[in-house]
């Protein structure tokens, strides 16, 4: 018989596989996918900082792409990043995108 932790560890990868496999998430998805607190994600949709849907303006609905989308934004360069950048700036007087100094 199974113990409690496989039990748990079961459930986690069963819901992680179906959550892989939709792109409609649910708002306990969202908390799922991010590892955002319910509370947090609520917080989110209230003051539209995450994109999310509501079709018949209650259940919250979000597209998966677009909650991945969202979760990339900001980057922050490595510091070889930013040093590969710092010597091409030197060299060729132009940074990242093509503007000059």
């Amino acid at each position: 018989m199974a113990n409690k932790n496989e039990l748990t560890q079961l459930d986690r990868i069963e819901r992680n596989s179906l959550l892989a496999s939709k792109s409609v998430l649910t708002f306990e998805d969202v908390v799922l996918l991010t590892g955002f607190s319910g509370s947090h994600v609520y917080k989110l949709t209230c003051s539209r900082q995450i994109p999310h849907f509501k079709p018949h303006g209650k259940h919250i609905f979000f597209d998966k792409a677009e909650v991945e989308d969202w979760l990339k934004q900001n980057r922050v360069m490595t510091t070889d990043e930013i040093n590969k950048e710092a010597t091409n700036y030197i060299v060729t007087g132009k940074m990242k995108g093509g503007k000059t100094a």
